[in-house]
């Protein structure tokens, strides 16, 4: 509150009428405004009340209210997920339930410094693996994955960064489950602008049955730490 009431000082005196203005001061005037604006956006604990009731004080996740944790999860992925709420590149399909109601909460945010301040401050909470609720194959999972999914998302489920490849061990696997079957229905990914969504939809089609969705699920959450 203070850094705000200083930065409305430096504004209202480089606009102030007493003098004839400057080119000086009227860079000063527009310096303050930016860094007034990105304060005002950047208040991430702030911004991350909205998303507590559903992902946790912590982002632990609601299994219940089918909220994911979110704090196993890279920050450059949960920007780049929180943009695409933001556009309506991800969660307008009409089955897709969940992605409409975040799609909603992102839109509050005002803008993409916003987005950062919110992932920032989930980036301050301390990752904790998901528990375990699925049961499977983990040798026939562990097949799959590496002939399939390992060349992208590392052999231990761990993300690419320069693949643009999230992590995906300790995260829910429910969670994950649920958007594989997504990819898979085209519920997620259908959108050819969705450039990574798209690669994982046309992947969600490759495992023959759920049964070995369920392993490869499995597999990943054995990776966890």
């Amino acid at each position: 509150m203070k850094r705000l009431v200083l930065l409305l000082s430096v504004l209202l005196m480089a606009c102030s009428n007493d003098n004839a203005p400057d080119v000086s001061s009227e860079e000063a005037a527009a310096d303050a405004r930016q860094t007034l604006q990105q304060a005002v956006s950047a208040d991430g604990k702030g911004l991350y009340a909205a998303c507590a009731g559903c992902h946790g004080v912590q982002g632990e996740g609601n299994v219940a209210l089918n909220s994911p944790s979110l704090a196993n999860q890279q920050s450059w992925y949960l920007e780049r997920q929180l943009l695409g709420f933001r556009s309506g590149l991800r969660g307008s399909h009409p089955q897709d339930g969940y992605g409409a109601q975040m799609q909603t909460i992102a839109k509050t945010l005002p803008d993409d410094n916003a987005v950062k301040a919110v992932v920032g401050h989930i980036a301050t909470f301390k990752a904790k693996p998901a528990a375990k609720t699925l049961d499977g194959n983990i040798k026939r999972g562990a097949d799959y994955y590496s002939n399939l999914c390992g060349s992208c998302h590392g052999p231990a489920a761990e993300g690419n960064e320069l693949l643009q490849a999230p992590a995906l061990a300790g995260v829910d696997d429910w969670y994950l489950l649920k958007q594989f079957n997504h990819f898979r229905d085209g519920i997620r990914g259908a959108d050819e602008s969705d450039r990574y969504g798209y690669q994982m939809g046309m992947m969600g089609k490759i495992l023959p049955d759920d049964d070995t969705a369920n392993d490869v699920i499995v597999y990943i959450q054995s990776q966890a730490d």
